[in-house]
Protein backbone atom coordinates (compact mmCIF):
# COMPACT_ATOMS: atom_id res chain seq x y z
CA UNK A 1 0.00 0.00 0.00
CA UNK A 2 1.46 3.47 -0.70
CA UNK A 3 1.48 5.86 2.05
CA UNK A 4 1.42 9.62 1.44
CA UNK A 5 3.74 11.85 3.43
CA UNK A 6 1.24 13.17 5.75
CA UNK A 7 1.84 17.30 6.93
CA UNK A 8 2.75 16.58 10.80
CA UNK A 9 2.57 19.79 12.92
CA UNK A 10 4.59 20.49 15.94
CA UNK A 11 3.94 18.66 18.95
CA UNK A 12 1.84 16.35 17.35
CA UNK A 13 2.20 12.07 17.11
CA UNK A 14 2.26 9.78 14.61
CA UNK A 15 1.35 5.85 15.04
CA UNK A 16 2.53 3.94 12.48
CA UNK A 17 0.74 0.51 11.47
CA UNK A 18 1.14 -1.83 11.61
CA UNK A 19 2.71 -2.34 14.57
CA UNK A 20 2.74 -4.46 17.60
CA UNK A 21 1.20 -8.05 17.96
CA UNK A 22 1.97 -10.48 14.83
CA UNK A 23 0.21 -13.70 14.74
CA UNK A 24 2.48 -15.90 15.96
CA UNK A 25 2.65 -13.80 19.60
CA UNK A 26 -1.06 -13.39 19.54
CA UNK A 27 -1.08 -17.64 19.01
CA UNK A 28 1.46 -17.70 21.90
CA UNK A 29 -0.52 -15.84 24.54
CA UNK A 30 -3.78 -17.31 23.57
CA UNK A 31 -2.63 -21.02 24.04
CA UNK A 32 -1.31 -19.42 27.57
CA UNK A 33 -4.54 -17.97 28.31
CA UNK A 34 -6.65 -21.00 27.20
CA UNK A 35 -4.37 -23.16 29.22
CA UNK A 36 -5.50 -21.93 32.42
CA UNK A 37 -8.69 -21.84 31.42
CA UNK A 38 -9.11 -25.28 30.69
CA UNK A 39 -6.53 -26.74 33.26
CA UNK A 40 -6.25 -24.44 35.88
CA UNK A 41 -3.07 -23.19 37.25
CA UNK A 42 -0.66 -23.72 37.55
CA UNK A 43 0.09 -23.66 33.95
CA UNK A 44 4.40 -23.96 33.69
CA UNK A 45 6.06 -22.13 30.44
CA UNK A 46 9.61 -22.82 29.27
CA UNK A 47 11.04 -19.63 28.65
CA UNK A 48 8.99 -16.32 28.64
CA UNK A 49 6.06 -17.50 25.95
CA UNK A 50 7.27 -13.85 24.34
CA UNK A 51 9.73 -11.00 24.85
CA UNK A 52 7.90 -8.83 26.85
CA UNK A 53 7.89 -7.64 30.18
CA UNK A 54 3.93 -6.22 30.48
CA UNK A 55 2.87 -10.07 28.72
CA UNK A 56 4.69 -12.13 30.94
CA UNK A 57 4.08 -10.18 34.26
CA UNK A 58 0.04 -10.18 33.41
CA UNK A 59 0.23 -13.74 33.06
CA UNK A 60 2.42 -14.31 35.76
CA UNK A 61 -0.57 -12.79 37.70
CA UNK A 62 -2.97 -15.13 36.16
CA UNK A 63 -1.03 -18.55 37.08
CA UNK A 64 1.50 -19.06 34.44
CA UNK A 65 5.25 -20.07 35.69
CA UNK A 66 7.66 -19.29 33.70
CA UNK A 67 11.00 -21.77 33.93
CA UNK A 68 14.18 -22.09 31.99
CA UNK A 69 14.79 -25.87 32.34
CA UNK A 70 12.32 -28.53 31.97
CA UNK A 71 13.91 -30.42 35.38
CA UNK A 72 12.01 -27.36 37.64
CA UNK A 73 8.52 -28.89 36.33
CA UNK A 74 6.73 -30.86 38.71
CA UNK A 75 5.77 -34.33 37.32
CA UNK A 76 2.02 -34.48 36.01
CA UNK A 77 1.95 -30.67 35.05
CA UNK A 78 1.15 -29.20 31.88
CA UNK A 79 4.23 -27.65 30.04
CA UNK A 80 4.24 -24.79 27.16
CA UNK A 81 7.08 -24.33 24.95
CA UNK A 82 7.40 -20.44 24.19
CA UNK A 83 6.64 -19.06 20.62
CA UNK A 84 10.58 -19.39 19.91
CA UNK A 85 10.94 -22.65 19.48
CA UNK A 86 12.73 -25.44 21.69
CA UNK A 87 15.78 -27.86 20.82
CA UNK A 88 14.70 -31.50 20.23
CA UNK A 89 16.73 -32.30 23.30
CA UNK A 90 14.14 -29.81 25.04
CA UNK A 91 11.17 -31.76 23.38
CA UNK A 92 12.45 -35.12 23.98
CA UNK A 93 13.26 -34.50 27.65
CA UNK A 94 9.54 -33.32 28.02
CA UNK A 95 8.21 -36.17 25.89
CA UNK A 96 10.28 -38.40 28.69
CA UNK A 97 8.89 -36.90 31.83
CA UNK A 98 5.53 -36.95 32.85
CA UNK A 99 4.20 -33.58 31.79
CA UNK A 100 1.22 -32.50 29.21
CA UNK A 101 3.31 -30.67 26.88
CA UNK A 102 1.64 -28.07 24.53
CA UNK A 103 3.74 -26.40 21.74
CA UNK A 104 3.08 -22.61 21.16
CA UNK A 105 6.27 -22.06 18.89
CA UNK A 106 5.44 -19.93 16.26
CA UNK A 107 4.43 -21.76 12.77
CA UNK A 108 6.96 -19.60 10.75
CA UNK A 109 9.98 -20.34 13.34
CA UNK A 110 8.69 -23.86 13.01
CA UNK A 111 9.36 -23.40 9.12
CA UNK A 112 12.89 -22.78 9.80
CA UNK A 113 13.49 -26.32 11.65
CA UNK A 114 11.76 -27.91 9.03
CA UNK A 115 13.91 -26.71 6.50
CA UNK A 116 16.99 -26.54 8.37
CA UNK A 117 16.50 -30.43 9.03
CA UNK A 118 15.61 -31.06 5.44
CA UNK A 119 18.91 -29.70 4.05
CA UNK A 120 20.50 -31.56 7.08
CA UNK A 121 19.47 -34.81 5.66
CA UNK A 122 20.11 -34.26 2.32
CA UNK A 123 23.86 -33.85 3.35
CA UNK A 124 24.39 -30.25 3.25
CA UNK A 125 26.34 -28.33 6.03
CA UNK A 126 23.65 -25.36 7.13
CA UNK A 127 24.71 -22.15 8.26
CA UNK A 128 22.80 -19.88 10.47
CA UNK A 129 21.97 -16.35 10.52
CA UNK A 130 21.16 -15.00 14.09
CA UNK A 131 22.36 -13.64 17.17
CA UNK A 132 24.03 -15.56 19.43
CA UNK A 133 22.17 -16.76 22.83
CA UNK A 134 19.16 -15.64 21.54
CA UNK A 135 16.18 -18.57 22.31
CA UNK A 136 15.04 -19.05 18.68
CA UNK A 137 18.96 -19.25 17.34
CA UNK A 138 19.09 -22.09 20.46
CA UNK A 139 16.05 -24.03 19.65
CA UNK A 140 16.91 -23.91 15.26
CA UNK A 141 20.15 -25.02 16.19
CA UNK A 142 19.33 -27.87 18.24
CA UNK A 143 17.14 -29.21 15.38
CA UNK A 144 19.93 -31.16 14.25
CA UNK A 145 23.38 -33.21 15.71
CA UNK A 146 25.60 -30.64 18.16
CA UNK A 147 28.58 -28.82 15.67
CA UNK A 148 26.01 -29.67 12.51
CA UNK A 149 25.03 -26.12 12.13
CA UNK A 150 27.13 -22.75 11.42
CA UNK A 151 26.38 -19.54 13.28
CA UNK A 152 27.34 -16.52 11.90
CA UNK A 153 25.94 -12.80 12.67
CA UNK A 154 27.73 -10.48 10.27
CA UNK A 155 29.39 -10.18 7.00
CA UNK A 156 32.82 -10.49 8.56
CA UNK A 157 32.01 -13.95 9.96
CA UNK A 158 31.61 -14.88 6.31
CA UNK A 159 34.97 -14.94 5.92
CA UNK A 160 35.93 -16.74 8.96
CA UNK A 161 33.99 -19.87 8.08
CA UNK A 162 35.54 -23.24 8.07
CA UNK A 163 33.01 -25.57 5.71
CA UNK A 164 33.50 -28.97 4.80
CA UNK A 165 32.06 -28.88 1.15
CA UNK A 166 31.28 -25.43 -0.17
CA UNK A 167 28.97 -27.03 -2.99
CA UNK A 168 27.26 -28.74 -0.60
CA UNK A 169 25.65 -25.03 1.79
CA UNK A 170 22.38 -24.09 2.60
CA UNK A 171 21.84 -21.45 4.81
CA UNK A 172 18.47 -20.09 7.11
CA UNK A 173 18.24 -17.42 9.46
CA UNK A 174 16.19 -16.08 12.20
CA UNK A 175 13.08 -14.43 12.12
CA UNK A 176 13.06 -11.45 13.67
CA UNK A 177 16.11 -9.74 12.18
CA UNK A 178 17.06 -6.56 10.30
CA UNK A 179 16.13 -7.15 6.42
CA UNK A 180 18.96 -4.55 5.63
CA UNK A 181 21.43 -6.38 7.22
CA UNK A 182 20.33 -10.12 6.68
CA UNK A 183 20.45 -9.03 3.12
CA UNK A 184 24.23 -7.72 3.43
CA UNK A 185 25.37 -11.28 5.08
CA UNK A 186 23.59 -13.00 2.65
CA UNK A 187 25.38 -11.23 -0.53
CA UNK A 188 28.56 -12.21 1.15
CA UNK A 189 27.85 -15.92 1.53
CA UNK A 190 26.86 -15.89 -2.19
CA UNK A 191 30.19 -14.04 -2.82
CA UNK A 192 32.12 -16.77 -0.74
CA UNK A 193 30.08 -19.90 -1.67
CA UNK A 194 27.98 -19.41 -4.87
CA UNK A 195 26.25 -22.34 -4.72
CA UNK A 196 24.73 -22.02 -1.68
CA UNK A 197 21.19 -23.18 -1.15
CA UNK A 198 18.60 -20.77 0.41
CA UNK A 199 15.13 -20.92 1.64
CA UNK A 200 12.54 -20.17 -1.29
CA UNK A 201 10.86 -17.83 0.71
CA UNK A 202 12.75 -15.51 2.82
CA UNK A 203 12.44 -17.11 6.66
CA UNK A 204 12.40 -13.52 8.16
CA UNK A 205 8.86 -13.56 9.13
CA UNK A 206 5.87 -11.14 7.59
CA UNK A 207 5.68 -9.05 10.72
CA UNK A 208 9.44 -8.32 11.32
CA UNK A 209 9.80 -7.12 7.52
CA UNK A 210 6.82 -5.50 7.69
CA UNK A 211 7.53 -3.55 10.78
CA UNK A 212 10.31 -2.79 9.54
CA UNK A 213 9.48 -1.01 6.17
CA UNK A 214 6.57 0.82 8.72
CA UNK A 215 9.17 2.49 11.09
CA UNK A 216 11.45 4.03 7.55
CA UNK A 217 8.48 5.48 6.58
CA UNK A 218 7.81 6.86 9.93
CA UNK A 219 11.07 7.89 10.57
CA UNK A 220 11.06 9.87 7.69
CA UNK A 221 8.71 11.89 8.97
CA UNK A 222 9.32 12.58 12.76
CA UNK A 223 11.82 14.03 14.96
CA UNK A 224 12.01 11.18 17.71
CA UNK A 225 11.02 7.44 17.81
CA UNK A 226 9.38 5.73 20.60
CA UNK A 227 9.67 2.00 19.65
CA UNK A 228 7.50 -0.22 22.60
CA UNK A 229 9.29 -3.41 23.57
CA UNK A 230 11.21 -5.17 25.95
CA UNK A 231 15.61 -4.66 26.04
CA UNK A 232 15.21 -8.82 25.40
CA UNK A 233 12.81 -8.42 22.45
CA UNK A 234 15.08 -9.06 19.20
CA UNK A 235 12.32 -7.67 16.87
CA UNK A 236 11.90 -4.14 18.62
CA UNK A 237 16.03 -3.82 18.94
CA UNK A 238 16.12 -3.86 15.34
CA UNK A 239 13.21 -1.47 14.59
CA UNK A 240 14.67 0.69 17.09
CA UNK A 241 18.16 0.36 14.75
CA UNK A 242 16.23 1.08 11.56
CA UNK A 243 14.74 4.13 12.98
CA UNK A 244 18.09 5.44 14.10
CA UNK A 245 19.14 4.58 10.50
CA UNK A 246 16.50 5.93 8.62
CA UNK A 247 17.43 9.37 10.38
CA UNK A 248 15.64 9.89 13.79
CA UNK A 249 16.73 9.82 17.53
CA UNK A 250 15.05 6.34 18.45
CA UNK A 251 14.43 4.93 21.95
CA UNK A 252 13.48 1.64 23.26
CA UNK A 253 10.61 1.97 25.87
CA UNK A 254 8.72 -0.50 27.56
CA UNK A 255 5.98 2.02 28.10
CA UNK A 256 5.72 5.76 29.60
CA UNK A 257 7.78 5.24 32.97
CA UNK A 258 10.86 4.73 30.16
CA UNK A 259 9.77 8.34 28.37
CA UNK A 260 12.62 11.17 29.24
CA UNK A 261 11.30 14.55 28.80
CA UNK A 262 14.61 15.76 27.68
CA UNK A 263 14.31 13.71 24.16
CA UNK A 264 11.63 16.39 22.70
CA UNK A 265 11.93 19.91 22.19
CA UNK A 266 8.57 22.04 21.96
CA UNK A 267 8.50 21.57 17.77
CA UNK A 268 8.98 17.76 18.15
CA UNK A 269 7.25 15.58 15.68
CA UNK A 270 6.66 12.03 17.56
CA UNK A 271 6.24 8.67 16.30
CA UNK A 272 5.26 5.73 18.02
CA UNK A 273 5.70 2.10 16.66
CA UNK A 274 5.37 -1.14 18.97
CA UNK A 275 7.60 -4.60 18.69
CA UNK A 276 5.61 -7.71 17.32
CA UNK A 277 5.62 -8.80 21.45
CA UNK A 278 3.91 -5.50 22.49
CA UNK A 279 0.63 -5.14 23.31
CA UNK A 280 -1.50 -2.44 22.37
CA UNK A 281 -2.61 -1.24 25.72
CA UNK A 282 0.85 -0.04 25.99
CA UNK A 283 0.56 1.97 22.95
CA UNK A 284 -2.14 3.74 24.76
CA UNK A 285 -0.47 4.32 27.77
CA UNK A 286 2.02 5.75 26.16
CA UNK A 287 -0.04 8.40 24.10
CA UNK A 288 -1.76 8.85 27.52
CA UNK A 289 1.70 10.66 28.61
CA UNK A 290 2.45 12.25 25.60
CA UNK A 291 -1.25 13.76 25.19
CA UNK A 292 -0.45 14.66 29.25
CA UNK A 293 2.56 16.39 28.04
CA UNK A 294 1.11 18.68 25.07
CA UNK A 295 1.32 16.29 22.73
CA UNK A 296 -2.52 16.37 21.88
CA UNK A 297 -2.64 15.93 17.99
CA UNK A 298 -2.33 12.15 16.87
CA UNK A 299 -2.24 10.81 13.53
CA UNK A 300 -2.52 7.46 11.81
CA UNK A 301 -0.06 6.63 9.00
CA UNK A 302 -0.97 2.97 7.92
CA UNK A 303 2.17 1.35 5.33
CA UNK A 304 0.64 -1.93 4.93
CA UNK A 305 -2.10 -4.16 6.19
CA UNK A 306 -1.70 -7.46 7.76
CA UNK A 307 -4.30 -10.18 8.10
CA UNK A 308 -2.53 -13.41 9.04
CA UNK A 309 -3.36 -15.95 11.47
CA UNK A 310 -2.61 -19.13 12.74
CA UNK A 311 -4.55 -22.03 14.39
CA UNK A 312 -4.49 -23.40 18.00
CA UNK A 313 -3.07 -26.49 18.93
CA UNK A 314 -5.97 -28.98 18.59
CA UNK A 315 -6.20 -29.91 22.38
CA UNK A 316 -7.38 -25.89 23.28
CA UNK A 317 -9.98 -25.23 20.04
Amino acid sequence: MQQETMNITPKSVLLVEPRGFCAGVDRAIEIVERALQIYGAPVYVRHEIVHNRFVVDSLRVKGAVFVESIDDVPDGSLLIFSAHGVSKAVRESGNQRDLHVIDATCPLVTKVHLELLRHYRNGYQVILIGHVGHPEVSGTMGQAPEGAVLLISEPEDVDLLEVDNPDKLAFVTQTTLSVDDTREVVTALKRRFPNIRGPKREDICYATSNRQEAVKALAHQCDVVLVIGSKNSSNSNRLREVAERAGSYACLIDGPDDIDIGWFSPDTKVGITAGASAPEVLVKQVTGWLGEHGFTNIDTLTVKEENVTFILPEELR
